[in-house]
């Protein structure tokens, strides 16, 4: 019986807390409250106690079925958590009379080293387990299903941290394939050393050249490390289809509807953060898209690789690709997914899309009553069923465990198909060749391990299957054959000669891995009226060194169309590193197809500087600020140098008709430090600074060239923009500069609407000037009281100003009229030391709720039912100012659109109030300390080598200079107030509620 709340963020969900007074129960064999797809039908196969908390599977050659549990899931976080001290455990689930539902268990493997392992691949008598910061090989000798040997593949980053290493999966190539997640940070070899790659790079995560997450390629050895893309935030599996094409899923940063699913285009950036700098996708950067899940992935810079399908809201978890036919046919070659935050197993069919893919989603359970079922993983059975592992919980994943003693594994097939599993005969070589195409993994590794001797029994079956199979089944034996010492090539010649695209793209990709000359084979497919082939032909091109690749890149580039995003990446893929002389080759040969939108393309992607004239020629082509100009300014971000520096700074004057807004852009994109001592910059900045009066960028120009002398016009701007970005740090440089005089006058006037501006602003600013400023109102006792309770409440805004109005109460200098306001503040403070502070100097609310009514259990509160209208407003006034839902609200805290979707009545109740009971991944707090005394409270939104930018409360965002940030430390509790229900009535929070609820 489950008895807790994890609402957490391992796949995306919101904010996480306890939960034991809502009583749930397992479901019945029947699967109550789970939706399944027409055609088929879903089977309780195993449930506790057979097994807890599965948080990956496999299935075997025989069909049974092995899970990875995690019982003693991140208890290192709740040290009065419940804790399995044998470890986790490797159990083996089997059906043995035939009844559709698990009657024998075995433990295969059972250790701490392994506790709530993220993976887990059964690849004969060995059993890979991705456990966090070590990847282990657990290998049965004697064939009595116990582990009788261990060792360590890999080492990574042992925080306990599920955004770490991921389940394997073996290719069709022969080949491992895994992934990490952004806090994986590192690969290293058992003995330390960290893993130095096919390219040539460390394989980390520090943006030489890799970024947070990362997806790899070895041998099964664990040699030729390969890193195939990076920059995701936490894909939690990888997939490979018979051509060996890579597909995953990627988790968003929680509440933002940006779940994605990816072809892992080799080679390629996938724009979680910014490529150059590292900031996270909220820092803002020219060009930036209005929408979210765009912005999100940096869809919109050079050289990110788009997404297959945006899937909104959600928390993706394990993916396959289905190869069988069991299912009925709008599966087959899918795709199929488990997401846990929206708890869903569903299909996504894709179809080609130019050079990439687009694609579509089918649905195959969907727990439409049932707020428990949250299915982490799912894989094929040899009979073609699939086996989906239910963590089962109001949650899953993220920072808060209580009770982890209840899961399941569910079975879906067509309706009244019994299970039943004959392993495929390996004996012979026929049996095996028709093996390789099951469309079970543990089945394939054991068909290629019998297949890849390659003798003349087995060479005969192959190409058998060659002649005469399907196109992946032909895919499949092709990655064989093509490796045969003596006709490989042979093989390799007849499927680039197919008319089958993919059998194409296999047959080049089969080159590569029998070591073949590349370039030759190039040139044979570099106008192949298939650009998915094209695509193919770039990305091979990648190590190629022959000077007489620039000629076949330059052919290739020549045929983009100026449409095909995911054509244009392979491109810049294939030209890393070596633009200046593709580039060359391809400006040769376009002639007077510069000014085409492909070439406009081309050249927007490229990383050279002969790029860099025609980006300043297409600026100055630009009628106005659109996007298109704001997208080659974006370019510029992506070189260095000094002929970078020296065409921006031909963008400064000339007799454009919107010369000054060219002028503000090229300013921005200026180092400053490298264009001091230009004279063309103080009269471009004069003119520049004038044209964008009072606009965000104002600030960012007048900040980055310390132009002082516009500090009265910052003061101005955040009086007419008190809640804005711009305003407060308009405010901050202003205060800096030395312009407090101008706040003090706006609060020293009789203007009431100057006045409270000044106060807003003031209490967002936080630094040492303004909270002197705030100090001086609240003890102004000639100034009206209203304005003085708004100074207390802007002290509260920071830090900074929290402490000051401690430290006020403390010596007796707050007027006694305003202790009312000063009590509402500190005892908000989301900090327990200014809480328990301030309990010695002033009466703390007592109230449980805002009418004084005490609230009943948690259990009673989600039986009732409140009014989602009365709700809505509730949510409008008590949390919009650091939440977003239905377009409302501020970006600070989680957004809470779908929330309704993810959690029970009496997980929002939790959720609401106890805050601290777990926090989101992205959603954690850190306190800085700056060079001035300041101290300031947010979420780390993005972090570069020399800037740090927090996003405060009410959705604002500030930049703070690490040179000027003297400490950092990481908060504990949530940054959201735990006794927000006392700003509320008992009723309001029932509404709130089931407005929450509602949402979906």
């Amino acid at each position: 019986m489950k008895a807790s709340l994890i609402i957490g963020t391992t796949f995306g969900l919101a904010v996480v807390s306890a939960f034991a007074a809502e009583q749930l129960r397992p479901r019945a064999a029947e699967l109550e409250g789970i939706e399944v797809a027409s055609g088929l039908e879903a089977t309780l196969f195993a449930e506790s106690p057979m097994l807890t908390n599965p948080t990956n599977l496999d299935v075997d050659h025989r069909g049974r079925v092995w899970v990875v549990e995690g019982y003693n899931y991140r208890n290192s976080l709740h040290p009065d958590q419940p804790v399995r001290e044998e470890g986790d455990r490797v159990v083996i689930l089997e059906d043995s009379d035939g009844d559709g539902a698990a009657d024998v268990q075995k433990v295969f493997y059972q250790g701490r080293d392994i506790d709530a392992a993220m993976g887990i691949a059964v690849l004969g008598n060995q059993v890979i387990v991705s456990s966090y910061g070590q990847v282990l090989r657990l290998t049965d000798t004697d064939g009595d299903d116990r582990a009788d040997q261990k060792e360590v593949i890999f080492r990574l980053n042992d925080a306990d941290h599920d955004h770490t290493v991921h389940a394997f999966v073996f290719g069709p190539d022969g080949r491992l394939y895994f992934n990490v997640g952004d806090e994986g940070k590192f690969v290293l070899t058992p003995a330390g050393d960290t893993i130095v790659d096919l390219a040539g790079n460390k394989v980390t995560s520090n943006g030489n050249p890799y970024r947070k997450g990362m997806a790899f390629r070895v041998e099964p050895d664990g040699s030729r490390f390969e890193v195939l893309g990076h920059n995701f935030r936490n894909p939690y599996e990888v997939s490979v289809d018979a051509y060996g094409t890579l597909w995953q899923s990627d988790n968003d940063d929680d509440g933002n509807r940006a779940v994605r699913i990816n072809f892992v285009m080799e080679g390629g950036n996938y724009g979680y953060t910014d490529e150059m700098t590292g900031a996270g996708w909220r820092t803002p950067r020219t060009g930036m898209a209005d929408s979210i899940p765009l912005r999100h992935w940096h869809l919109n810079d050079p050289g990110v690789v788009p997404n297959v399908l945006q899937t909104g809201a959600g928390s993706p978890a394990g993916i396959m690709v289905y190869e069988g036919s069991l299912l009925p046919e709008r599966y087959h070659n899918a795709m199929i997914h488990a997401d846990a935050g929206v708890r869903v197993v569903r299909a996504y069919p894709v179809e080609k899309d130019g050079a990439g893919y687009r694609g579509r989603i089918e649905p195959i359970l969907t727990g439409t009553d049932d707020p428990l079922f949250r299915p982490v993983d799912v894989a094929a059975a040899p009979d073609g069923s699939l086996f989906v592992a239910d963590w089962y919980d109001p949650g899953v994943g993220g920072h808060n465990v209580r009770d982890l003693t209840y899961g399941r594994v569910i079975r879906v097939a067509p309706p009244q198909q019994a299970y039943r599993v004959m392993p495929a005969d390996l004996s012979t070589a026929e049996g095996a060749a028709r093996a390789l195409s099951s469309p079970n993994q543990a089945t394939r590794y054991l068909a290629y391990r019998r297949l890849e001797s390659l003798g003349a029994e087995e060479e005969a079956a192959l190409r058998a299957v060659w002649e005469s199979g399907s196109s992946r089944e032909k895919a499949r034996a092709l990655w064989l054959l093509g490796l045969h010492p003596e006709r490989g090539e042979r093989y390799i010649d007849e499927a680039l000669s197919s008319d089958d695209p993919d059998l194409r793209i296999t047959g080049l990709r089969v080159a590569r891995r029998a070591g073949l000359e590349i370039l030759p084979l190039a040139r044979r497919l570099v106008h192949d009226p298939s650009p998915q082939v094209r695509r193919e032909v770039a990305l091979a091109l990648r190590y190629e060194d022959d000077p007489q690749t620039a000629e076949v890149w330059a052919e290739l580039a020549l045929q983009h169309d100026g449409r095909d995003r995911w054509y244009l990446e392979a491109l810049g893929i294939a030209a890393d590193g070596r633009w200046d002389q593709f580039f060359a080759a391809w400006v040769e040969r376009a002639g007077d197809r510069l000014n085409t939108p492909a070439a406009r393309d081309v050249v927007w992607r490229a990383r050279t500087d002969a790029a860099l004239p025609r980006l300043a020629a297409y600026i100055r082509a630009t009628a106005s600020e659109d996007e298109e100009r704001l997208r080659y300014f974006r370019a510029f971000d992506f070189h260095q140098g000094a002929a970078r520096e020296q065409t921006l700074l031909t963008l400064l004057d000339g007799d454009h008709p919107d010369r000054d807004a060219i002028a503000a852009l090229a300013l921005m994109h200026l180092t400053p430090e490298m264009a001091a001592g230009d004279g063309r910059v103080a009269s471009a900045l004069r003119r520049a600074l004038d044209a964008v009066r009072g606009t965000e960028r104002f600030v960012q120009l007048a900040e980055r060239y310390e132009a002082r002398e516009r500090a009265n016009e910052l003061v101005d701007l955040a009086l007419a923009q008190p809640d804005s970005s711009a305003g407060i740090q308009a405010a901050r440089l202003a205060l800096n500069w030395g312009a407090a005089d101008g706040f003090a006058s706006a609060l020293a006037g009789d203007d009431e609407a100057r006045t409270e501006r000044a106060t807003l602003v003031l209490g967002a600013a936080g630094s040492t000037e303004a909270v002197e400023l705030l100090q001086n109102t609240v003890t102004a006792t000639d100034r009206p009281l209203s304005l003085r309770r708004a100074a207390v409440q802007a002290l509260g805004r920071t830090q900074s100003g929290e402490r000051q109005l401690l430290e006020l109460v403390r010596q007796r200098s707050l007027p006694a009229d305003l202790e009312p306001a000063a009590a509402a503040v500190l005892f908000s403070s989301f900090r327990s030391g200014i809480r328990e502070a301030a309990a010695e100097y002033l009466t703390p609310p007592a109230a449980a709720s805002a009418d004084g009514a005490p609230l009943p259990p948690v259990g009673e509160l989600a039986r009732q039912r409140g009014d989602v209208e009365a709700g809505r407003a509730v949510f409008a006034r008590a949390c919009a100012v650091c939440h977003t839902a239905e377009g409302v609200g501020n970006d600070f805290g989680p957004g809470l659109s779908t929330i309704g979707a993810k959690l029970s009545r009496g997980a929002l109740y939790t959720a609401i109030l106890e805050p601290s009971a777990g926090i989101s991944f992205n959603y954690l707090g850190e306190s800085i300390r700056l060079d001035d005394g300041t101290e300031v409270s947010g979420i780390v939104a993005g972090e570069t080598e020399n800037e740090l930018t927090l996003r405060l409360p009410g959705g604002v965002s500030a930049r703070y200079a690490k040179t000027r940030v003297e400490a950092r430390q990481r908060l504990d509790g949530s940054l959201m107030p735990d006794n927000l229900e006392q700003a509320m009535t008992r009723q309001e929070l029932v509404d709130l509620v089931e407005y929450l609820a509602s949402l979906r």
